[in-house]
């Protein structure tokens, strides 16, 4: 990693290089005097030593590592320019997997009709995303799937139940849900909609704190299941 020495006197950057070695205590600094050192009124080693200290410190020197440099802002803007481009079966399989998991999940719902209950929501859609096209991301770990979709759902039913429906309750649960996914160190991003999904959904309330387990986690189970095959076909059959 390259460093440069930023310097406050002069507003820019400049690089000096280590001093040469010597056997003496005391290094020879007539190399540098032309940047640094006044030759005149120098008369040996030993002040040269000093005014070369008291020059670096009235500069205020500070260390800067060349990687701590802002990007660019118009980076933000373009694909990564180090990924490859994906392949035909990178963009197929993902694919696949998130229509058979949309085809099961309305298969269920069509056997659940007559309860009044849907496994197909929204944020199970965000959740396909993650876990196919993304599965080595923190957001696709099951550790932090599940923990986020339980925590933010179970926010979600305790926010309504103080606030009832209306702006205060999505908020309160909202934030409440991105401290809890930062306290327990569960990012998944998707589970930050189910709270919201609750206090608007009429026909989730009936539900009360049975909604922490379905049909979030519970989607999320079948989900996990497709993953596996869709990384396996990923592996084993490319093109």
């Amino acid at each position: 990693m390259g460093m440069k020495l930023r310097c406050s006197v002069h507003h820019h950057l400049l690089v000096i290089p280590p001093p040469p070695p010597s056997s003496s205590s005391l290094f020879s600094f007539s190399s540098y005097s032309p940047l640094l050192l006044p030759r005149k009124n120098i008369r040996d080693k030993q002040n040269q030593a000093i005014l070369f200290e008291r020059n670096l410190r009235s500069r205020r020197c500070v260390i800067v590592a060349s990687t701590n440099v802002a990007a660019p802002l118009s980076e933000g803007w373009m694909p990564d320019k180090g990924a490859s481009a994906p392949s035909l079966s990178d963009i197929l399989w993902p694919s696949a997997g998130a229509f058979a998991a949309m085809a099961l999940l309305g298969k269920m719902d069509q056997m659940l009709a007559s309860k009044g209950i849907s496994m197909t929501i929204a944020p199970l859609g965000a959740v396909c995303a993650v876990l196919f096209a993304t599965p080595s991301s923190p957001a696709a770990r099951k550790y932090n799937m599940f923990m986020a979709q339980i925590g933010c759902a179970a926010i979600g039913v305790l926010a309504f139940s103080f606030f009832g429906p209306g702006w205060l309750a999505r908020s309160t649960a909202l934030a409440s849900s991105i401290a809890f996914m930062i306290y327990t160190r569960s990012n998944h991003p998707p589970a930050a909609s189910l709270p919201i999904l609750f206090i608007d959904g009429a026909k989730l309330h009936r539900l009360q704190f049975w909604y922490a387990l379905f049909p979030g986690a519970a989607g999320c189970l079948l989900l996990c299941l497709i993953q596996e095959m869709v990384c396996y076909l990923k592996d084993n059959f490319k093109f």
